[in-house]
Order: structure tokens, then C-alpha cells, then sequence
């Protein structure tokens, strides 16, 4: 109504100023939209993002999912290809705000993996004390375990004797694709990798193939317990054989990031956000990582209501789980100039976790003692100011490049965001901070079939989508205090495992209290 009314008024004056007109058309083909929208305001934007509208984003997502005899959003699946066309759609509705585009890449994906046998000296190891590992080879053997030296990231670890047999080689230090791919090319028939801290097995990735040292064997994960029951064994003086089948189906797949840009605002001077949309095979993925999707969708629609001074760029990519993949292709394939108007990048993977910490990327590197490029200890001090502002505590997370903020890291594009938890367990001074129990992992349905609608804490959830769109409007609004650009600044080498090392993510020990 407000629309009609204006350009009605400003037909009944054309006469008489006929530049008014031209002006006003002017803007309304430069902004997008029409003069009447409000300027983004932070108190408004945060006021338009509700728990109702996130948990029915959350449930559409399992809804994908559980529609597929997969039950997962895995890249390539039904549930997948579902979630992007949703967001597509989603994001073409609003009026034109945003130029929209799906951009398509080629990965290898590995669809389903089993465990058919595995058994030493002819019996079962307890259920729950291992693992396939993500790309595995295929392979069906019976030989005896040698013992690797070291932790196998060398080729001179490798013994002659693991020719034809299977490797037992510690966790630690490179990532296992190598140890695997070098086992391989030692000749051995497959390689049993055992963690080297107590409790469950690591579930872990190799990483897509092909690598350089050669072909995968087919590859397990046992629990620290058993890895040094065998190796006692060994070099005892005993005899150990085991009998692996294993089946894989790993192939060569497409898919795609969604792109979504305001057409209005400075395009020279963008945020960039994004999450992914993927996740693993074993579920559905709705805090890993729906609720950054669902987070950054929320803010996307209420943002189309209201005008911007500076341009944003809303990524959701895809294939983040098999090594951060689609935020690398999309980094990559920027041109230069392109690049540059990135002002900032901000992620969120995983912002609802049950046993939840307000984790916040650390820019400054204060707390684990790397940092970002030049901006990163802003918005790190941005989302500090935004919790005290709501009377909560927060911690920092390791600012290491684990999560699809890595590659605009690597391209020297200052970044930072928020983090919940996963794996790993909350300690007891972060349990007296956050609440929620001590000694339990932060999400206990982390890659797991239960991570769904109900495995979400609904109040974290909330809080950090409102902390999206409060660092949305403000720098959509002004990059005022922000520092320029370097461009020519050497770019930051990061730790870089995507996931093929594994995911765990560092928390500070010093986490910030209110002060009462």
C-alpha cells in the first residue's frame, strides 16, 4: 500500500518536476526495490528472526532427509538436492532482492560403506570399538597385523613384512589418508588405525581420493584399547591375524553451492556469510550443520524487507563435510578483483547444540595464538559486545580454518563466527558458564542418525540467528571503524584439515564471564 501511495504521488507531480520521477525510477532500477523500504536497523532485523520460523526451517530439512530411504542430506542424495532446491526457490521468491544462482561442481562421494567382517585371531572385537573409515577402499582379506613404526607418515615407517599383510598404525600427526594411501603402497592388504586417547573409535575421513603416495586399502578405526591389546600382543612374541571385508561404493558425483547477493547495496564493499548444507551419511544433519542453513536463511528473508548501504552475499555450500569443498571451489573461482570487495566472511556451522557453548571464532588470537587477517579481531569483539548484550557468557574456539571459513582464511579475507560444539565434552567450568552437564559431549548426536529437530537447543538456536542478523544489519548498514582491505598482504597459511585429519574443534580454556 505504502508503494502505490508513493509512486501515485509522485505521478500526480510529474508535471511539475519531471526529474523527480527520473530520479526515483532511478534508484528504484540501482536499489532493486522500491524507495519505501526501510534502512536495515539491528533492532528490527533481530526482532524478525523467531525460535517458530527456525524450528520450521529445522523440520523441513529432516523432512528431506527422511523422505529418502537415506535418511540423510549426504551430497548427491535425494535430501540433499532437495535442500538446495528449497533454498533456491526460497530465495528467488522475494521479490528480486537477491540475484540467485546455483553454482555446480564435481567431487567423488562416497554413497555407503559396511563393515562385512572384522575379526582378530578369528574373534569379533566388541561392537562399538570401530569404525569404517569415510573412503575406504573395498577389500576382503585374511593376513597377519604388522605393527608400523612411529605413527605412519613416513614410508620408511613401513616395515617389508606389511607387504600382504594388514598395518596397525597409531592415530596422530598427518592425516590418515596418507597413512592408508602409504600402507597401500607398501604393499600391505589394509591398515587398522587406532586412536591414541581413550574411549570410542575416531570416526574419520580419508579424504575424496585419488592422493599422490597411491590407492586407499580398505581402512578401520579401532579404539585405543584394542589398537594397544594387538600391539602388546605383537611384540610379546604372539602371532596376530585378522580378517577384514569391507564394501564401498564411491563415485564420481555433482553438485552445488547457493549463491544469493543483494542487488542493492555497494557492491564493492560486500559481507559475505554462509553455512553448508550437506551432511554426513549417518543422518540428517540438522544441527550439523541445518541450523547454520536454516540461521543464515532466516536473516536472508528478513533482510529482503529493508534497504542496505553495502551488499551481501549469502553462501550455503555444499560438500563442507567431504573436506570443504564447495567454499573452496567458490573462493577459487573468484577473480581477484572479485575477491577484493569482500570486506568480511562470517560462518556458522553448527549454532544449536543440546549441551551448547557460546563459542565465538578466535580472530585476535589470543586465546590459541592464531589469528585472522586484519578485521578478524573486530568481528571477534563483535560478537563478544552482541552476548554481554544479551547478559551471556562466551568462550573462544580455535580459529584454525576446520570449517568453511578456512579457504576465505587462505585468501587473506578477515573472518570469524559462531560455534556451539560437537564432539567434544563440556567442562565443568564451562557447564558453571552455559549450564548443561559437564563430561558429555557439547552434541552428543554429532555425525549420528539422532541428529534431527529434537536434538537442537532451541534457546542457543535463537540467540545465535539473532547474533547473524545483528552483525548483518550493522555491516550492512556501515563498515564505519572497520579496517580497509589489504589486499597485497601476504596470505595466511592455515591448519588445514578438512576433515581429513579429523573434526575437533579447540576451546578456550579461559572462557569470559559476566561480570556480576
Amino acid at each position: 500500500m505504502k508503494c502505490s501511495i508513493a509512486v501515485g504521488a509522485l505521478a500526480a507531480t510529474a508535471s511539475a518536476a519531471p526529474g523527480l520521477v527520473e530520479r526515483a525510477d532511478k534508484k528504484i532500477r540501482q536499489y532493486g526495490y522500491p524507495i519505501t523500504k526501510p534502512t536495515v536497523n539491528a533492532t528490527l532485523l533481530k526482532a524478525d528472526i523467531t525460535r517458530d520460523n527456525l524450528v520450521a526451517g529445522a523440520q523441513q530439512l529432516e523432512d528431506f532427509a527422511y523422505a529418502s530411504e537415506e535418511r540423510n542430506r549426504f551430497i548427491g542424495s535425494p535430501g540433499h538436492n532437495d535442500t538446495v532446491y528449497w533454498l533456491k526457490d526460497t530465495l528467488e521468491s522475494l521479490d528480486g532482492y537477491y540475484n540467485v544462482s546455483l553454482q555446480e561442481f564435481f567431487t567423488v562421494a562416497q554413497i555407503n560403506g559396511t563393515i562385512n567382517v572384522f575379526t582378530v585371531d578369528g574373534a569379533a572385537p566388541p561392537e562399538g570399538s570401530y569404525l569404517l573409515f569415510d573412503y575406504s577402499a573395498s577389500g576382503n582379506a585374511t593376513a597377519p597385523l604388522v605393527p608400523v613404526s612411529n605413527v605412519g607418515c613416513n614410508a620408511s615407517d613401513y616395515p617389508a613384512t606389511v607387504s600382504g599383510s594388514i598395518a596397525l598404525i597409531s592415530r596422530g600427526t598427518c592425516e590418515f589418508g596418507l597413512k592408508s594411501a602409504l600402507a597401500g603402497a607398501a604393499g600391505a592388504v589394509g591398515a587398522l588405525i587406532y586412536n591414541n586417547v581413550a574411549g570410542p573409535p575416531l570416526q574419520g575421513t580419508l579424504g575424496a581420493p585419488p592422493r599422490p603416495e597411491g590407492d586407499y586399502v580398505a581402512s578401520i578405526s579401532i579404539s585405543q584399547a584394542l589398537g594397544a591389546g594387538y600391539l602388546s600382543a605383537i611384540t610379546g612374541g604372539a602371532n596376530v591375524s585378522a580378517t577384514i571385508d569391507v564394501l564401498t561404493d564411491i563415485r564420481n558425483i555433482s553438485t552445488y553451492n547457493v549463491l544469493a547477493t543483494t542487488n542493492s547495496g555497494d557492491q564493492e564493499n560486500k559481507l559475505a556469510l554462509g553455512a553448508h548444507t550437506d551432511s554426513v551419511a549417518a543422518g540428517p544433519g540438522i544441527n550439523d550443520d541445518g541450523s547454520g542453513t536454516v540461521g543464515i536463511l532466516e536473516v536472508a528473508k528478513a533482510l529482503s524487507k529493508y534497504k542496505v548501504n553495502n551488499a551481501v552475499t549469502f553462501g550455503f555450500w555444499a560438500a563442507e563435510e567431504e573436506g570443504l569443498l564447495g567454499s573452496t571451489y567458490y573462493v577459487e573461482n573468484l577473480a581477484a578483483s572479485e575477491a577484493a570487495k569482500i570486506r568480511a566472511y562470517l560462518n556458522f556451522d553448527m549454532i544449536a547444540s543440546p549441551n551448547f557453548v557460546n563459542a565465538i571464532y578466535d580472530g585476535d588470537g589470543s586465546a590459541f595464538n592464531l589469528s585472522g587477517p586484519a578485521g578478524s579481531a573486530e568481528i571477534e569483539a563483535f560478537f563478544e559486545d552482541y552476548f554481554t548484550g544479551v547478559g551471556q557468557n562466551f568462550t573462544a574456539t580455535a580459529f584454525d580454518g576446520r570449517s568453511d571459513y578456512g579457504p576465505f582464511l587462505d585468501a587473506g579475507i578477515p573472518s570469524g563466527g559462531l560455534f556451539t560444539g560437537a564432539e567434544e565434552n563440556k567442562t565443568a567450568e564451562e557447564a558453571l558458564l552455559f549450564g548443561g552437564t559437564a563430561g558429555v559431549a557439547l552434541d552428543q548426536c554429532y555425525h549420528q542418525a539422532c541428529d534431527n529437530v529434537t536434538n537442537l537447543d532451541l534457546g542457543a538456536f535463537e540467540t545465535h540467528a539473532k547474533a547473524i542478523a545483528d552483525a548483518v544489519a550493522t555491516y550492512s548498514f556501515s563498515w564505519e571503524g572497520f579496517p580497509a582491505r589489504n589486499t597485497t598482504a601476504t596470505k595466511r597459511s592455515v591448519v588445514r584439515s578438512k576433515r581429513t585429519i579429523e573434526r575437533r574443534h579447540g576451546r578456550n580454556k579461559r572462557v569470559q564471564p559476566l561480570e556480576k
